[in-house]
């Protein structure tokens, strides 16, 4: 599956059956270079903070679940592997997590991933915070969006009612390119 976000100055395509990224500069007389694609965003000290809030031994279980999973095949197919647990975590809730519920939820994630000597970035901490709310037969909406200038994608998780958990403001700059748990 793949999705394509236009931002006029540059054309981002995600195939997320493999993860990759590609960047595309409209037509333009004279060579130009499209702008590389990050994973991550700089907001978020990973490792230089100690998260708030109580550590979980379930949020450790589902944080460990979805590396596991991360890495139990090819690196080419990991996004998928990700994305097969987002969905399968959504389809066992029997109704939406609150905002207190949510956020609590991520932070339980975060300070798990603390401790983690695996690379936890927002798109691990999403998942795990979406597989943690299934744990507790509630859901949230997940997010795969991306931001221009520099191009750069982002992961996380929502309230039914939109509100994003735990985010800083710069999310607002993210166009969304998937959406899992959106009511129909």
């Amino acid at each position: 599956m793949d999705a394509l976000v236009d931002f006029g100055h540059v054309r981002v395509l995600i195939d997320y059956d493999t993860g990759r990224v590609r960047c595309a500069l409209p037509a333009r007389s004279g060579p130009t270079t499209a702008p590389a694609a990050s994973w991550g965003s700089t907001e978020h000290p990973a490792g230089l903070t100690r998260p708030p809030g109580a550590w979980s031994p379930l949020a450790a279980t589902a944080l460990f679940l979805v590396l596991a999973v991360k890495r139990a095949g090819p690196r080419r197919t990991a996004m998928r592997r990700v994305l097969r647990i987002v969905r399968a975590a959504h389809s066992v809730t029997v109704g939406p997590a609150d905002t207190r519920q949510a956020a609590s939820a991520v932070g339980a994630v975060r300070r798990a991933a603390w401790s983690s000597p695996d690379r936890t970035a927002c798109l691990e901490e999403s998942a795990a915070a979406v597989l943690l709310l299934a744990l507790r037969r509630r859901s949230v909406v997940w997010h795969h969006g991306v931001a221009p200038d520099p191009v750069r994608l982002h992961a996380w998780i929502a309230t039914h009612d939109g509100v994003p958990i735990a985010e800083p403001a710069s999310t607002r700059a993210c166009t969304t390119a998937l959406t899992i748990g959106a009511a129909p």
